[in-house]
């Protein structure tokens, strides 16, 4: 399956990452802990987070390109909501297959 993966400099990574699940648990059933987090969009979409202490790592699978494109920017586009006062620069997603 097409997967992405973008590493996004930040000291509130596990923050980020704990705002995001919870937002997406209202509907999905999320994983989390201060750690990581698993967010399954379906039966064949799904995004996993990784804080560090430095950056947050986000990565996204689904099995077709332009759904992958789509996920990419839904994360993104929440991620940047989300973390409105910290200026995070541009979000680069790396693909692999």
């Amino acid at each position: 399956m097409p997967t992405s993966q973008a590493r996004v400099p930040t000291a509130e990574a596990s923050r980020y990452l704990k705002q995001l699940c919870r937002h997406w648990s209202h509907k999905f059933p999320v994983e989390t802990t201060d750690a990581s987090g698993t967010v399954p969009f379906g039966e064949d979409r799904v995004c996993t987070f990784q804080a560090e202490a430095d950056a947050l790592l986000m990565r996204v699978a689904t099995p077709d390109p332009a759904g992958l494109t789509r996920l990419e920017n839904v994360v993104a586009d929440h991620l940047m909501r989300f973390a409105f006062r910290e200026n995070l620069g541009d979000i680069t997603w790396s693909r692999a297959a």
